[in-house]
């Protein structure tokens, strides 16, 4: 586990309400008791979905068109949000951003490979650490496959991590990746777009939010050092825009093993695990099955 997330398990064993960053994600899930028939299910673990309700199918039928009703209204506000994020206006990105790739020095423009657009997820990745955070890395096994067919939309994806490549890329070869990911060992990026806290490089906000007030209110677990994030450009002739960026809950949406999980009636089975994501490892890492 990361210095990040060992620091984390500590917080919410002090007594903190809540983690930010990717640790936020904590699914509380309520099963009111109707008097219908209940089973129990078989489990490692109680949980409040342990008493499964058991109706007829014409019930069962009800119950899923008033909740079908619900998931078509939030599938029409989903779309009209992600019309009001395409509106968004953009900031000029002024510096001009050298990262190092397995190939040598390379620009923030050469990440665009030819695309008009690119994608960037923040990999936490300290410079001290030698091997990559581990909710990060069950992002990356989460968009590792969905990435093969953006280039068919003209948008490039790429990851930054503050660490070097000595060490990103024996991670990257154990983990199996293929996606591009380089090192902003050395330059700004990280500080200018919130992933890195470092009051001395006057990185001190978080998702739009300043990090000692976040800090306060327990929905982040470190003064300095790495955070996660997501963020997008459009490059339009010899300019490149930033976007979007997105972090802490925003990158929810994106992890589609916790969206399969949510359809499921166990959910994310996190309710008696001591913070979210406290069950996830390295993919390398679980015991064999």
């Amino acid at each position: 586990m990361c210095p990040v997330c060992l620091a984390t398990a500590a917080l919410i064993a002090s007594g903190a309400t809540s983690v930010g960053g990717l640790t936020a994600l904590v699914v509380k899930k309520l099963h009111a008791n109707t008097g219908a028939n209940k089973i129990d299910c078989p489990g490692k673990k109680e949980n409040k979905m342990d008493q499964l309700k058991i109706v007829s199918r014409v019930e069962w039928l009800i119950a899923r068109k008033n909740l079908l009703n619900k998931e078509k209204e939030f599938t029409r506000q989903r779309d009209a949000l992600s019309t009001e994020r395409r509106n968004l206006p953009a900031v000029k990105i002024q510096k001009d951003y050298v990262f190092e790739a397995s190939s040598g020095e390379t620009s923030l423009r050469d990440l665009f490979e030819g695309h008009r657009q690119l994608i960037l997820y923040h990999f936490m990745f300290d410079p001290t650490w030698d091997e990559g955070c581990k909710s990060c890395s069950y992002f990356a096994d989460n968009f590792a496959g969905g990435i093969l067919h953006l280039a068919a939309r003209d948008t490039s994806f790429a990851v930054i991590s503050r660490a070097p490549l000595t060490k990103i890329e024996p991670f990257k070869r154990r983990m199996g990746w293929t996606f591009p990911w380089f090192s902003s060992f050395g330059n700004d990026f990280n500080y200018d777009f919130g992933v890195t806290l470092d009051e001395a490089k006057g990185s001190v906000d978080y998702n739009y939010e300043s990090a000692a007030t976040l800090r306060a209110a327990g929905k982040i677990w470190i003064p300095n050092g790495e955070l996660p994030g997501l963020s997008v450009f459009l490059h339009e002739g010899d300019s490149i825009f930033h976007t979007y960026s997105t972090y802490q809950r925003g990158l929810d949406l994106l992890l589609n093993t916790y969206n399969y999980l949510d359809l499921t009636p166990l959910g994310r089975q996190e309710d008696q695990e001591p913070y979210a994501m406290a069950w996830v490892r390295h993919h390398d890492g679980y015991p064999a099955v």
